[in-house]
């Protein structure tokens, strides 16, 4: 039975990457909503994301976020993983420029989101405990295949390094 989890990332950019890695169905992850749907609850203001956000991380083991050209450093991205963490849930990244869009290009690839993170008194990086991968291959069809065959392993790595 397939984890379930929490995709954060940047939709206006990377909701067709996004697509792809939620097609590969070793991952049961919450609904991605459509950008009009996105922005009719952004509409309602930052509570409404946030309750959405929280709701939909109910019952979920780990957060994937899929990094994009742009992901890091982004408002509701840092809010999940800040939520994520509060919850226990367990936190990784997932590089995807190199997986093609709509119009069939890849795209820069993004810094870690997890680099500006530190955890308790002894402010321990949360690299330590949230790992960023970059899925090996030259172009998106292995990179795809890269995803495929090593994301349960990753999830279960970010399991293991939450405890």
């Amino acid at each position: 039975m397939p984890r379930k989890c929490f995709y954060s990332f940047h939709y206006a950019e990377d909701n067709w990457r996004v697509a792809k890695v939620k097609n590969i169905g070793a991952v049961e992850g919450q609904p991605i909503v459509s950008g009009n749907e996105f922005e009719a609850i952004k509409a309602k203001g930052d509570n409404a994301v946030k309750s959405w956000i929280n709701e939909n991380m109910v019952g979920r083991s780990t957060v994937i976020v899929l990094i994009g050209a742009n992901t890091a450093g982004r408002k509701w991205v840092d809010y999940e993983i800040e939520y994520a963490w509060s919850q226990k849930k367990a936190l990784l990244g997932i590089h995807i420029h190199k997986l093609l869009d709509s119009d069939e290009n890849p795209t820069a690839k993004g810094k870690d989101p997890f680099a500006k993170w530190t955890i308790g008194q002894q402010k321990t990086p949360m690299s330590n405990f949230a790992k960023v991968y970059d899925p090996v291959g030259a172009d998106s069809k292995s990179v795809y295949a890269s995803i495929s065959d090593n994301i349960e392993n990753w999830i279960e790595e970010a399991i293991r390094l939450r405890g």
